[in-house]
């Protein structure tokens, strides 16, 4: 019996990683196949001939680098900001008793609980004056704005798992609190930081509503709205689109591949050994 529930739980794994990653394969497929198969064919799993037609005029064509340097920009920008700001305000959560302290987390609890939709317009009212609409500093402005709390939230988890004690310790010896927070805390939260560059990064390279309602024109257009060009009044194109899709994994699966070290590590390793 217990052979058959190990097998069906590797099945289940399976499944569930062909079912995940079938959309990504099916990404490719349709990036490197001809528009004159695209639909002669019907459905198969690979075209009779591959080309990489599609991936050079989406590269010399169109304005996917532009699209691709703006979304580039305005995610790693958020990422960082948010990162810092939730850094320390998640630690002061964790470690400070302050008036006004609940307060602030059932505000920002509050923020999370908008449709976004629903604050499109007094953002874009916010912001026009000041002349951040059409602006790359303007989306960052928002995305930092809307990430920080949740961010701010997953580190302060981070930092309640770590013993006061360490930096108890630290201040003890002589260090100020920022010296233990920067010195004995902080590498102790890398996987947390990793973990919020990721989500937050993830977040930013993918939105679509505040890029396409507060940016106009293809000069500052982040990736997410560029792909709404290769849609057409009479028609898409697929292979076009499909191929600016596979290009635009390319910095997130980097990305990902340079912090997972820090995801899989544990959060107190190194701290407690002898």
């Amino acid at each position: 019996m217990s052979i058959l529930l190990t097998i069906a739980h590797r099945l289940a794994i399976l499944a569930y990683v062909v079912f995940a990653l079938f959309p990504l394969y099916w990404l490719l497929k349709v990036s490197v196949t001809p528009n004159d198969l695209l639909y002669s064919e019907g459905v198969r799993m690979w075209p009779s001939h591959a080309t990489l037609e599609h991936y050079r005029y989406v590269l010399e064509n169109s304005a996917f680098p532009i699209f691709f340097r703006n979304s580039l920009i305005v995610a790693g920008s958020t990422a960082l900001a948010v990162t810092l700001i939730s850094s320390l305000s998640g630690y002061a959560l964790s470690r400070f008793v302050f008036r006004g302290k609940y307060a602030v987390v059932a505000l920002m609890l509050i923020t999370q609980m908008f449709p976004l939709v629903m604050l499109v317009a007094p953002i874009f009212k916010m912001l026009s004056p000041l002349g951040l609409t059409n602006s790359l500093t303007g989306l960052i402005i928002v995305y930092t704005a809307f990430n920080v709390p949740f961010a701010t939230f997953l580190m302060q988890s981070f930092f309640d798992g770590i013993p006061r004690d360490l930096e108890d310790a630290a201040m003890i010896d002589g260090a100020s609190r920022f010296t233990a927070f920067r010195q004995i805390i902080l590498p102790l939260t890398l996987p947390g930081i990793a973990a919020t560059l990721g989500f937050v990064f993830t977040a930013a390279w993918s939105e679509l509503l505040f890029a396409l309602m507060l940016i106009s024109g293809n000069d500052s257009a982040t990736f997410p709205v560029g792909l709404l060009t290769f849609v057409s009044k009479f028609s898409v194109d697929f292979g076009q689109m499909m191929a600016a899709g596979v290009m635009a994994l390319v910095p997130a699966c980097l990305f990902f591949l340079l912090i997972q070290r820090y995801l899989v590590q544990g959060l107190t390793a190194g701290a407690v050994k002898g």
